[in-house]
């Protein structure tokens, strides 16, 4: 049976060798095809917006999109990242999505403050 587990294991190396650099050539243009659809995303959330559209995204679209905004956020953040997670929005949008997510958190504004002393954020 040793001579079994040996051959599989030989044979299974050079299985996992070949789909290496495949999937190194894929993740590229996924990585970009991702990205130009999220600015495009972000562009037609923006126009509609702009023309008085609020309907633009169901909620639970929305409630999607800000999931993994968040997730993504903090990754990078976590990865070092020092970007930070808005451009141009106003004061009072920071308050309501801040408001918004420290609730869906079950957090409160102390809660945060003492996080932020510990970790220097």
């Amino acid at each position: 049976m040793s001579s079994r587990k040996t051959a599989t294991a030989k044979s299974r190396k050079p299985a996992t060798r070949a789909v290496a650099p495949v999937v190194a050539k894929v993740a590229p243009s996924a990585a970009a095809t991702s990205v130009a659809a999220a600015e495009q995303l972000a562009d037609a959330i923006q126009r509609a917006l702009t023309a008085g559209n609020l309907d633009v995204l169901t909620p639970e679209a929305l409630q999607k999109l800000m999931t993994a905004a968040c997730r993504l956020c903090s990754a990078q953040s976590e990865a070092g990242s020092q970007m930070l997670p808005v451009g141009e929005v106003t004061p009072t949008d920071i308050m309501i999505t801040a408001s918004g997510l420290m609730r869906a958190g079950n957090l409160a504004v102390f809660e945060l403050g003492m996080w932020q002393s510990w970790t220097g954020r």
